[in-house]
């Protein structure tokens, strides 16, 4: 039976790291950060890909991380109802290889292109001895805007309103330590097309996360919508009740969406009980947003998106 912590990511010891700071910076701790600017707030958001890399290493595929890069910082931004403005990005390798890195740098425009921002520039750093021979790390920074009527803050949420889910396009950049334990532990080829996937491991596990700018600016145009939470590390149960007003609950209705097959074949090969895997992967929902019922209902019924659960009067996750 594999756990997160297992494969050596301990989630608790980031969340007590994130509470300690806080205590020396309490402005810290949403999705992103905002700066005030006149009747504007800029808004920022930093993050990187995870040990997604080790995947693209494997199959010396480098065409999409970028695109993950970006997708992990804007999501962030669109939390607060943001719109991405520019993005700066980071890459470090111990020897500079001039093909895989402008593999990787195509992704980072690519990805900027469907966020519908600039790539404004970025560093590259070369660590002789830091890291692994064709290897590298990427960080990624972006600065976006949005007026102080259009914020989204969560604190109009109530007890009865409704979570809708944004499918996922797969782990996005996420769980991967866990992923990874999980494909080394059954000892299957990352080439090879496992029972429940119609197309090779490796090619799910590298398939980009999805950036959701065109998607949520269309649902802001139909509803008003409350509040939205990315679902990135913590998975679920730890990242939807982030932007719930302090006092109150989630309670997810179990079943009520479908769990792509990827999560159900790491879930067995790694013999995962459930809540770890709630608690480490997006389990197919990329975004979790609170609207009231009626809207909620409208989304549902027109645009085909699943209703997740609801909103509590208790606090803390529950399911029906």
């Amino acid at each position: 039976m594999l756990t997160y912590e297992d494969a050596g990511v301990n989630i608790s010891s980031g969340n007590e790291l994130v509470e300690r700071i806080k205590k020396r910076c309490p402005s810290i701790g949403g999705f992103s950060g905002l700066f005030p600017f006149g009747d504007q707030f800029l808004v920022g958001s930093t993050d990187g890909v995870g040990t997604k890399l080790k995947i693209a290493f494997a199959l010396n595929k480098h065409d999409t991380v970028g695109i993950d890069l970006v997708a992990m910082c804007v999501n962030d931004l669109l939390t607060v109802g943001a719109r991405p403005l520019f993005f700066l990005d980071y890459f470090a390798s111990s020897k500079l290889n001039v093909d895989q890195a402008e593999e990787v740098i195509s992704g980072i425009i690519e990805g900027c292109r469907q966020a519908s921002c600039q790539l404004l520039g970025g560093e590259t750093a070369e660590l002789p001895g830091f890291y692994h021979d064709e290897e590298y790390d990427l960080c990624g920074f972006v600065t976006g805007v949005v007026s102080k009527e259009e914020r989204i803050d969560g604190s109009s949420i109530v007890a009865g309103d409704l979570l809708l889910g944004l499918p996922s396009s797969g782990l996005h950049s996420n769980g991967y330590s866990l992923a990874r334990k999980v494909v080394e532990f059954s000892g299957t080829n990352l080439h090879s097309t496992p029972d429940l996937l119609s197309r090779s491991l490796g090619e799910e596990l590298l398939e980009p996360t999805k950036i959701y700018v065109d998607e949520i600016a269309r649902i802001r145009s139909l509803v008003p919508v409350k509040g939205i939470a990315h679902i990135t590390g913590g998975g679920l149960i730890e990242n939807t009740p982030r932007m719930l007003p302090k006092g109150l609950g989630i309670k997810f209705h179990r079943g009520s969406w479908s769990i792509p097959p990827i999560f159900r074949w790491l879930q067995c090969k790694g013999d995962i009980v459930e809540e770890e895997m709630f608690r480490t992967f997006n389990m197919g929902i990329g975004m979790v947003l609170a609207l009231d019922a009626d809207s909620a209902k409208k989304l549902a019924r027109e645009e085909g998106l699943k209703i997740l659960g609801e909103v509590t009067k208790e606090a803390g996750v529950t399911w029906l």
